[in-house]
């Protein structure tokens, strides 16, 4: 079955009240369908930033993309999520991660676990997140039942696994993080392995997951060629055909990048599509010509 798409803008940039609710809105009117807040330290704090854009907006979902599994005790996770999703009209949308940035827990004093630390720590919060949230003596109460969709997002088999097991939305990153201010991004073939590995993993699922990308570069031209050779912070030894086709980097006419968006969705089953903020104006009419298809 394909799905319908999706359109969530992650908002980064921190900003004040009256800023933050115009955003918001700006974020509506041009079709988003979801409005995402990230967990970093020197960002907005995540729950009342949805539930402040949940009282300027009518009809986007609000999420977070993600939170910092080792930020977070399961326990007032949970009293968070229900207490959002409540007073939001169950409009959210819980979004976990390993977390990844070293500095950031030192500076909130918190223990950086190893990978396979992180991986258990997310699994534990993911677990204790079902367990809570669907226990009908849980107070206070989530508006959406059984509870509120899960995306977890990864990359490498441990966290495809986990998906595969816990999340109602996969979260493929389509990179390999950054190395020296480099973006290792995926190619289509290595995105290819991922899905089939993940694919392989959730083989035992009824109902199959809603597959998520996050995209970090936008651009709308009418010569793709010259944009795939200054894309910025990719391997300049990346061929041209790889940086034409990159499914994290979007550029293009808008027709240009519809298609592209459509060829992924046939391909990866990707129909769930997060621009960063900064792009939210540029890909506005990829939006548009998008939407309801």
């Amino acid at each position: 079955m394909t799905r319908p798409f999706r359109f969530g803008v992650n908002m980064m940039k921190p900003t004040g009240g009256a800023e933050w609710r115009d955003k918001c809105r700006r974020a509506e009117q041009l079709g988003y369908d979801v409005i995402l807040v990230p967990d970093h330290l020197g960002m907005v704090a995540p729950f009342p930033a949805m539930v402040a854009a949940a009282a300027a907006t009518e009809r986007p979902r609000i999420g977070t993309f993600v939170l910092n599994a080792g930020f977070w005790n399961p326990a007032l996770l949970a009293r968070e999520v229900a207490t959002t999703d409540a007073l939001t009209g169950g409009r959210l949308e819980v979004g976990l991660g390993t977390g990844y940035a070293e500095a950031e827990h030192q500076r909130a004093q918190l223990e950086f676990l190893p990978p396979g630390g992180r991986i258990r720590a997310l699994r534990h919060t993911a677990e204790e997140l079902d367990r809570l949230l669907t226990d009908p003596a849980h107070t206070p109460q989530t508006e959406q039942r059984p509870r509120p969709p899960l995306l977890i997002g990864g990359n490498g088999d441990r966290l495809l696994r986990l998906m595969a097991e816990h999340a109602d939305i996969a979260a493929f990153t389509a990179t390999a993080g950054y190395e020296n201010g480099i973006l290792k991004a995926l190619t289509p073939g290595q995105l290819d392995e991922r899905v089939a590995a993940y694919e392989g993993f959730a083989a035992h699922r009824d109902v199959p997951a809603e597959r998520n990308l996050l995209v970090h570069f936008v651009e709308v031209t009418d010569d793709r060629h010259a944009t795939a050779r200054r894309l910025p912070k990719i391997d300049p030894g990346m061929s041209q055909e790889d940086r034409l086709t990159l499914p994290v980097m979007l550029f293009g006419t808008v027709k240009q990048i519809a298609e592209q968006l459509r060829e992924q969705r046939e391909r990866f089953g990707i129909s769930y599509v997060v621009v960063l903020d900064g792009a939210m104006d540029v890909f506005g009419p990829v939006v548009e010509e998008l939407s309801g298809t």
